[in-house]
């Protein structure tokens, strides 16, 4: 392939694919979230500022092809001036500036999701991984989980977190499903731990992805702003069956909410 044909295929391929990005092809699913839009507004500021660079640097190795892939025989070899190195300096200089202002720009978003405190009315509820499902605790009319013991963990009888409810008696009323109701509008805190090994709980309609690391407790805690069902999936490859992990987010009213803790209590 000459230099000029691989210079317009390149175009081409910049322009075919800027395309389907500006046009939004192969998007974000809906946001049903409170700290959605601003994580929204913040990946697209940063697919402008990349884009546009990709598209100069892009343009510009088009250019150079196009203008130098023919033979130069009889003509003198430029050179920069001192060489390569204040070019390397150059391009080093200005990928770090984009990368701090990217991340000056987007902290706040960041620490708002990651850093900031739980609201202090937020229903928390406990979420296990292991291979290779989720399971939900949620605390019983007391408002209490009960304490959680390993050694008692059964999956034959379903004590999924290892509960004590004949010698604990906060125990005893804590609920535990496979899938994930909460109340629309209302905050929610997550206590996240791992069975056994890395796992991830990924929500795209909530813009949400938080590993569980073996042994450390994780926390995270949202607000979906939308009724509906979504799937959590995990996106940590952790074994044969990872392909298949995954449970259902139920948004429901705080009545249906109601009575499904109603339900799950009987």
């Amino acid at each position: 392939m000459s230099g000029k044909v691989f210079a317009v295929v390149l175009i081409l391929v910049v322009l075919t694919s800027t395309f389907f990005f500006a046009a939004h092809t192969w998007w974000l699913p809906v946001d049903i979230s409170t700290h959605g839009p601003a994580l929204d507004k913040q990946f697209n500021e940063t697919l402008i500022g990349t884009g546009i660079g990709f598209l100069v640097s892009q343009f510009a190795l088009a250019f150079f092809v196009w203008k130098y892939s023919g033979p130069r025989t009889g003509q003198k070899l430029k050179t920069l001036p001192g060489g390569a190195k204040g070019l390397v300096i150059f391009a080093i200089a200005l990928v770090g500036v984009e990368i701090i202002m990217l991340e000056s720009v987007g902290q706040k978003v960041w620490a708002d999701l990651y850093f900031k405190p739980a609201d202090p009315n937020s229903l928390v509820i406990q979420v296990q991984a292991e291979q290779f499902a989720f399971y939900f605790r949620y605390p019983g009319p007391d408002g209490k989980f009960g304490a959680m013991h390993p050694d008692k963990i059964d999956e034959g009888s379903q004590n999924y977190f290892g509960l004590d409810p004949a010698n604990d008696v906060a125990a005893r009323d804590d609920i535990v499903a496979a899938s994930m109701y909460i109340p629309v509008n209302r905050p929610i805190e997550l206590l996240m731990h791992a069975k056994d090994l890395n796992h991830s709980f990924y929500v795209r309609e909530l813009r949400i992805q938080q590993d569980f690391v073996a042994g450390l407790d994780e926390q995270i805690h949202f607000t979906a702003t939308q009724t509906g069902k979504f799937e959590i999936v995990c996106t940590q490859l952790c074994g044969l069956g990872h392909y298949n992990m995954k449970a259902y987010l139920n948004v429901v009213t705080q009545d249906e909410f109601d009575q499904w803790l109603k339900s799950q209590s009987q």
